[in-house]
C-alpha cells in the first residue's frame, strides 16, 4: 500500500514538473521562450536572442526558421509561444488560432525590410520595373538581353511556397499568378542569396539584410517611374515599391518571458540589433 502511495505521488510529481515546464520553465529553472517560423527573420531572431540572453541571465530562447508559413502552423497547433513571419497572417489562419486554441492574434511589427532583388556584381543590369520583373518571374522573359544585359539565358532563384517572402513576392510583384516552372527554390533566402552570387546569370529575391556580396537592383514601380534603391530612407517613406514589415505573432496576449522580449525587440536597444543585421529600425 506504501509503495504504491508513493508511485501515485511520484508521479503526481513528474506531472506537475511537465507542468511548469511547459509553461515556461526549462530544465535547469530557466525562463524559456520557444520562436519559429520565417527563413528570412532567422539571422535576425537568432541575434536578438543572443544579445537579450546575455542581457538577462537566466533566459533560454529557441529560434528556428522553416518558413513564415511553418512557424504559423506551429502557432496555430500550440507547438511555438511566437511565429516570426516575414508576411502578414491571413484571416483564414487568423481565424484557425481562434478555433483552436480560444484566442485571437496578437501582431506585432518589429521591423522594415526592402525586398530586395538580387544580381551578381557582374550583372550590367542596374534596374527593373516591376512589370518587366514580373515578367521574368513568370517566364515570359527568359534572356538577359531583354533587360539589358548579355545574350544569355536568366537562371531564376526563389523561395519555397511556405515562405512568407516567396507568398509576398507572388502577391506584390506577380499579382497573385504563378511562377514559371523553372524558377528554382531554395530553402531560406541565404540560400537564394549564395546561389546568385556564384551565379553571373541568376537572379533572386529576398531580404535585404543578406545583400552582401551581390548586388541588389533599383526597382520601378512603373516603366516610366525613378528607380528607386532599397535603403532606410526608401523603406520607412514608401518610395521604394517592395519594402515591407516583418513581424512576431502570438496567440493572444505574450505573457512571461515572450512578453518581455517582444518589449524589448520593440525598444531602442532591440531595434539596435535590427540595423547591425542588415535590416531597417520601425519608423519612430
Amino acid at each position: 500500500m506504501k509503495r504504491r502511495v508513493a508511485i501515485v505521488c511520484g508521479l503526481l510529481f513528474l506531472t506537475a514538473c511537465t507542468r511548469k515546464a511547459d509553461q515556461g520553465q526549462g530544465a535547469a529553472g530557466k525562463q524559456s521562450v520557444t520562436i519559429k517560423g520565417s527563413d528570412t527573420m532567422v539571422l535576425l531572431g537568432q541575434r536578438w536572442a543572443e544579445t537579450y540572453m546575455k542581457e538577462h541571465p537566466g533566459t533560454s530562447i529557441q529560434v528556428t526558421g522553416g518558413g513564415s508559413g511553418t512557424g504559423i502552423a506551429a502557432l496555430i497547433n500550440g507547438s511555438t509561444e511566437l511565429a516570426n513571419a516575414s508576411r502578414p497572417m491571413k484571416d483564414k489562419e487568423k481565424a484557425e488560432v481562434k478555433t483552436k486554441r480560444g484566442v485571437d492574434i496578437v501582431e506585432t511589427k518589429v521591423a522594415l525590410d526592402a525586398l530586395a532583388v538580387y544580381v551578381a556584381e557582374a550583372n550590367p543590369v542596374k534596374e527593373l520595373d516591376l512589370e518587366t520583373l514580373a515578367k521574368v518571374y513568370r517566364g515570359e522573359l527568359t534572356n538577359w538581353k531583354d533587360l539589358g544585359g548579355a545574350d544569355h539565358k536568366i537562371t531564376l532563384y526563389g523561395r519555397e511556397n511556405n515562405s512568407g517572402t516567396y507568398a509576398y513576392f507572388k502577391e506584390h510583384v506577380l499579382s497573385d499568378k504563378d511562377f514559371a516552372a523553372q524558377v528554382q527554390t531554395l530553402a531560406g533566402t541565404s540560400a537564394v542569396a549564395n546561389a546568385v552570387k556564384g551565379d553571373e546569370f541568376g537572379i533572386g529575391y529576398g531580404g535585404i539584410a543578406y545583400a552582401a556580396g551581390i548586388r541588389a537592383l533599383k526597382i520601378k514601380k512603373t516603366k516610366d517611374g525613378p528607380a528607386v534603391e532599397p535603403n532606410l530612407a526608401t523603406a520607412k517613406d514608401g518610395s521604394y515599391p517592395i519594402s515591407r514589415f516583418l513581424y512576431v505573432y502570438s496567440a493572444g496576449e505574450p505573457k512571461g518571458l515572450a512578453k518581455d522580449l517582444l518589449t524589448w525587440i520593440v525598444s531602442d536597444a532591440g531595434q539596435k540589433v535590427v540595423s547591425d543585421v542588415g535590416y531597417f529600425p520601425l519608423p519612430k
